[in-house]
């Protein structure tokens, strides 16, 4: 269990407790239990595995050791002697809290004090040593369901009136879409940065909204004020769910705050579509009009694909590469670029760049230019406006060997909410938070992940201790043990 003076640590580190202090009305008596006590009680409510309920906020509380009660006033002396926090008073204290954070007319968003403290207890739940380590982040989102009915089917309220239906992915046989009545949880999870040291995968950002608001514009602007609080964006690891947005819901403003996006494109736009001043557009690039189109087409990489199925796919990313219009300048503040014909940086060859057929004929050849040559064939250089590729342009061409070594970091924000989905700890399924609303289940979901946090960091501390130890033996780092049964050897076991 995450010892109580580190769980403190981090509260005291965010500012948070005094900020909402300085919002919640003041009594005729003085209230018992404080924001800075209420939170700490939260923490250790998810650091035992319990529900988000408070009732075990009042038993983690009233469970500690006299001298701690006494300190953080759950024990406090009263006229007719010491009195310990009642529940009552812990379901007080949370509700001025909830509402205080809360919007005056929700509307199935967090308001923004809400979501700046929920900020401000994730980042300081990060190491100071490891904020500068990597500015990736891996992002996703998943299902949070509600612990209220679902509204009648004949119309009328229901006890959560913020949460809605919502659709997610299951892992049984057959369909594996199925409806849920709740939120959606988004979040952002620290990932190594490309060929840079690995890192512990931390949750640096994360947020709740409505099932009826898209998750993806519900995110945006959480990444985004990142760079206000000195928080630099790099890579940003995203699965075609937020590829496949209009441009002004993510890939524009990401873009405009610094982010270097690595995405999957959907089924829908992948390949070409259309051209400019008759350069082919695909997969957020330009590309020769004398491309063949089976290149254009290429597709992912299968998952069960061979190490000769690789070095084929390998092979035909790099000859795309080579009618790629070549880029010359970096995007001007407003989102323009310069391009040139890939027979004129020496990529190809072409009979319309004669100085380009003097080249060795290692290079790809058009061997039926144009008749009527348009203006990317003719012009020394091409000026790219912003809404040419504005979808789909990204850090690495799609999708080449350099692409997906990039995207497999991704996983991380897999790996992420299964720690915060996981039976054996801290189930966010439904039950786990009975408390209706969107600013009681994401307060208790931040402290969630703030105990997730440092739970990762202890693992992360623990492997890394052993790893030196090894190396001072000299043996090699541990790796994971992968057990294989084959049929004979069942065969060949004692019955």
């Amino acid at each position: 269990m995450i010892p109580l003076p580190t769980l403190e640590e981090i509260i005291d580190r965010s500012g948070v407790a005094p900020r909402v202090e300085a919002m919640l009305p003041i009594g005729v008596r003085p209230r018992q239990l404080t924001v800075r006590t209420l939170l700490a009680g939260m923490c250790l409510t998810q650091a035992d595995h319990r529900p988000a309920h408070l009732t075990r906020v009042h038993q983690a509380l009233t469970s500690l050791p006299e001298d701690e009660q006494r300190r953080l006033g759950v024990l406090a002396d009263w006229r007719r002697g010491p009195h310990l926090l009642t529940y009552r008073q812990t379901e007080r204290t949370f509700g001025l809290v909830t509402g205080a954070l809360a919007k005056d007319e929700p509307d199935g968003l967090p308001s923004g004090v809400l979501q700046r403290a929920c900020d401000d207890l994730l980042e300081a739940s990060i190491p100071q040593e490891y904020k500068d380590a990597s500015t990736s982040l891996a992002v996703d989102w998943t299902d949070m369901e509600s612990f209220s009915r679902p509204p009648p089917a004949k119309g009328g309220d229901c006890a959560d009136p913020e949460a809605s239906w919502g659709h997610r992915r299951n892992n049984r046989p057959g369909d594996r879409g199925e409806l849920f009545f709740g939120h959606y949880l988004s979040a952002g999870i620290m990932m190594p940065a490309e060929h840079g040291p690995a890192i512990p995968e931390l949750a640096r950002r994360a947020t709740a909204s409505s099932c009826r608001h898209d998750p993806v514009r519900a995110f945006a602007p959480v990444l985004t004020a990142m760079p206000a609080a000195g928080i630099p964006l790099g890579d940003i690891l995203a699965d075609s769910g937020y590829a496949h947005r209009d441009p002004g819901a993510w890939a524009i403003p990401l873009r405009n705050a610094g982010a270097a996006l690595v995405q999957d494109l959907h089924p829908h736009d992948r390949g070409p579509k259309g051209t400019h001043k008759g350069a082919i557009i695909s997969n957020g690039n330009l590309y020769c009009p004398g491309t063949p189109r089976p290149l254009l087409e290429l597709g992912p990489l299968a998952r069960d694909a061979t190490r000769q199925d690789t070095a084929a796919h390998d092979a035909k990313t790099a000859e795309l590469a080579r009618y790629k219009l070549g880029r010359l300048t970096r995007d001007d503040p407003d989102g323009y670029h310069r391009v040139q014909c890939p027979a004129a940086t020496g990529k190809i060859r072409c009979p319309l760049r004669p100085q380009s057929m003097t080249l060795d004929r290692d290079r790809p050849e058009i061997l039926t230019p144009p008749g009527h040559p348009p203006a990317c064939c003719t012009q020394h250089t091409l000026t790219i406006p912003p809404e040419v590729t504005a979808k789909t342009a990204q850090k690495h061409d799609y999708p080449s060997a350099a692409w997906r070594r990039s995207y497999a970091r991704r996983t991380g924000a897999e790996r992420g909410f299964a720690t915060a989905k996981d039976p054996a700890s801290n189930n966010i399924a439904r039950g786990w938070c009975r408390l209706m609303g969107l600013a009681p289940p994401m307060l208790f979901v931040t402290t969630l992940l703030t105990v997730r946090n440092q739970r990762i960091l202890a693992a992360w501390n623990t492997r890394q201790q052993e790893n030196q130890r090894r190396a001072a033996k000299g043996l090699p780092p541990k790796t994971r043990r992968r057990r294989r049964r084959t049929l004979a050897g069942l065969a060949a076991g004692p019955p």
